[in-house]
């Protein structure tokens, strides 16, 4: 009797540490809106990978999780879902529908609408990155300045599995090729 106790106490703190070492590497997300369609859905059951940005920084066509400056019903910071367009040091322009970065055109072909709306031409700083939404014309994202640009520290990991629903598993893609393109002048 007691050899077996000792066994369940073993059992149990075991799977204690690995449930510890599993939430803090990674973190289930459930998508709870609809500015990533097609890449994602509402509902879709994600896993983030919490340690991938504590050595590196994004890169371009990550899909990343971050606390924003909104709030939960609850008080809470609201976290967004959007994939990584631009990062420091680059600079990005949205001209007529267009995306470019370091005056090369960005092919998007994950976008349902290839046109991006809004005007902008700026170098992003140090410390931050420009973010957008696949669905750009229902997407709360940098090019919005209640939103404005993502502070890598508010950065929580990026979405790499997804789970749910079983027909869609699988990984999601970071693929996004810069074709040259000389860019159109803003007004």
């Amino acid at each position: 009797m007691k050899k077996e106790i000792i066994e369940w106490i073993k059992t149990i703190v075991l799977s204690l540490v690995i449930a510890l070492i599993i939430t803090t590497f990674i973190k289930p997300t459930i998508v709870k809106n609809y500015s990533m369609i097609p890449t994602l859905d509402e509902n879709n059951f994600l896993i983030v990978n919490r340690l991938l940005y504590k050595q590196g920084t994004p890169s371009r066509g990550d899909i990343i999780v971050f606390r924003s400056p909104l709030k939960t019903p609850a008080g809470k910071d609201k976290l967004l879902i959007k994939r990584v367009i631009a990062l420091p040091g680059e600079e990005i322009v949205i001209s007529d529908g267009s995306v470019f970065i370091n005056g090369e055109y960005l092919e998007e072909p994950y976008l349902v609408d290839s046109y991006t709306e809004g005007s902008i031409d700026a170098v992003i700083p140090e410390g931050k990155i420009f973010a957008m939404g696949d669905n750009r014309g229902n997407s709360l994202d940098s090019r919005d300045d209640i939103l404005g640009l993502v502070d890598m520290e508010d950065v929580i990991g990026k979405a790499f599995l997804r789970l749910y629903p079983l027909n869609r598993i699988g990984f999601l893609t970071t693929y996004l090729p810069i074709k040259s393109a000389s860019i159109i002048a803003l007004n």
